[in-house]
């Protein structure tokens, strides 16, 4: 089955640093730490069972966009998500050198 991504508006708050983070449909990390959550099966779908948080563990320059590496500390299951431009560049730098 193709993936196929859902959009889905929410908001939430960090489970690694407790930022309230405003989602606009299209925000899958927190933008001052850039963790993330397990929590799709397919981009969007909200119908992963695990609900682990998602470290960012790599950083690369894809056609001239940053793209963030997330590994779920619970089960290891690893997604590519692209940065978005209110995100901590900072952080990001400091991915990317690890």
């Amino acid at each position: 089955m193709a993936r196929r991504f859902e959009r889905t508006k929410e908001d939430f708050i960090c489970g690694h640093c407790g930022r309230m983070v405003r989602g606009n449909g299209y925000t899958n990390h927190c933008p001052a730490c850039l963790w993330s959550r397990h929590v799709d099966v397919n981009p969007g779908d909200r119908a992963a069972t695990c609900g682990g948080l998602m470290e960012p563990v790599g950083v690369e320059l894809k056609n001239g966009e940053w793209v963030i590496l997330h590994r779920c500390v619970c089960c290891g299951f690893e997604r590519k998500n692209r940065a978005a431009q209110e995100d901590n560049f900072e952080v990001l730098l400091k991915i990317s050198a690890t």
